[in-house]
């Protein structure tokens, strides 16, 4: 979803560096795949169609922090009536 971002902690050596992917537009999410050795994160559309990518050597990748946008649509209720799925029981 727009907004949607993922931060990239990569060592450069003597320092670190900050990359981040940032899902630009509405409809548009940030994927992050770890294949053979190499961190992926991508901007990704509806479809499935790839905009951008960036890619790092996973042994050189310190952190990698998924930071979803906080949703407002009602998506993330607990349930339809809003109780918790699961009630505790009284002891």
């Amino acid at each position: 979803m727009k907004g949607d971002r993922v931060e990239i902690v990569v060592d450069a050596g003597d320092t670190t560096r900050t990359y981040e992917v940032v899902a630009s537009r509405a409809g548009r999410r940030v994927e992050a795949a770890v294949r053979r050795g190499v961190v992926e994160v991508s901007e990704v559309t509806r479809t499935g169609a790839v905009v951008r990518t960036a890619r790092f050597m996973a042994n050189r990748v310190l952190a990698l922090v998924e930071q979803p946008v906080p949703r407002e649509d009602g998506s993330e209720k607990q349930g339809q009536t809003g109780r918790p799925l699961r009630e505790d029981p009284e002891t």
